[in-house]
């Protein structure tokens, strides 16, 4: 099998792609993004043509790491999935085999298919009330990620999908690195290193501290890009990005949580876990359930009750006289 595949080759719709060793044939319908180290396409397969997700890489060494990534996790959701059942819904891999395209030989795995957007795009349609269950949601999938033994690494907006009600997935884990190991892919914005707080070693307060940018930039994107661009290199400390935390309205009920993730104080990834999941919750929801969308605001109903009072009042008065 060949190592690299073309980059600049896109498949197009209607392109069958037939599997080598297990013989299953996939249909493109479109291409679902494009990235560093392969193309991502949803595809019709099976008797029932259902969707599903299947990426080729551009280098098969790249590839067969996200592979070994996604079989660990598929095991090791087999012995927790009792006690997550949220994680029943990750695309863990359905196939993984080679292919011949053109006269080249590549190898593809398929995931589930999971229809959403972008974490940036769903906050900016649904509303800031929302940080607190998607925030919480995305940690749960990097806690069991950690209790697998692997770090995400690249944690930024375009890789985190969320769906319907909020539920949260990861894609693209061609920058997941074993704990232990040095980070293998990181965007800048969201490193610890760039920011001089910490090492690429790849631990889970790696990612804690990408997940507290992520708000920032999801948030407060324009201070943070300021920030991040008028200072000195060497200047950059994680205080200044508490500064920002402390002075933004929706963040600063988080306040807590964000000076243990920049300062990588979290001892685990339960803990973290938890704590966001109690600030939540004292940030005015009894439960961390999905907002109502078009829930009738507290002010309104108490208008509506005061009308009905006077209207009450006078109608008593009226008969009486």
């Amino acid at each position: 099998m060949t190592t690299s595949f073309n980059a600049g080759t896109l498949l197009a719709p209607g392109t069958w792609i037939e599997g080598k060793w297990h013989h299953r044939r996939y249909r493109v319908e479109r291409l679902l993004g494009k990235g560093a180290n392969g193309a991502v396409y949803l595809v019709r397969w099976g008797r029932s043509m259902e969707q599903a997700a299947l990426k080729i890489g551009y280098d098969a060494v790249d590839l067969q790491s996200e592979i070994n990534v996604l079989t660990s996790l598929a095991a090791h959701q087999t012995k927790r999935e009792r006690r997550m059942l949220q994680s029943a819904s990750r695309p863990f891999l359905l196939d993984v085999d080679d292919c011949v395209l053109g006269q080249i030989e590549v190898q593809f795995y398929v995931m589930k298919f999971v229809e959403g957007c972008t974490l940036q795009q769903y906050m900016d349609r649904q509303g800031l009330e929302w940080l607190g269950l998607i925030g919480y949601r995305l940690l749960q999938k990097l806690t069991e990620l950690h209790h697998a033994d692997w770090v995400f690494g690249d944690l930024k907006p375009e890789n985190i999908l969320v769906s319907e009600f909020g539920h949260v997935e990861l894609v693209d884990y061609g920058g997941v690195s074993r704990i232990g190991r040095s980070v293998k892919q990181f965007t800048e914005r969201y490193d610890r290193g760039y920011w001089n707080a910490g090492s690429r070693s790849a631990d889970p307060g790696y990612d804690f501290f990408a997940f507290a940018v992520l708000w920032l930039h999801v948030v407060d994107g324009a201070r943070l890009r300021r920030l991040s661009t008028e200072q000195l290199p060497q200047t950059r400390q994680p205080s200044d990005l508490m500064a920002l935390v402390r002075t933004n309205v929706k963040l600063k009920p988080f306040e807590s949580w964000f000076k243990q993730a920049l300062h990588g104080y979290f001892t685990s990834s339960d803990d973290a876990c938890a704590a966001w999941h109690q600030l939540a919750i004292q940030n005015g929801r009894r439960t961390l359930s999905p907002p109502v969308k078009g829930t009738t605001p507290g002010w309104l109903k108490g208008v509506f009750i005061a009308s009905i009072v006077l209207l009450g009042s006078t109608l008593y008065f009226m008969l009486q006289s």
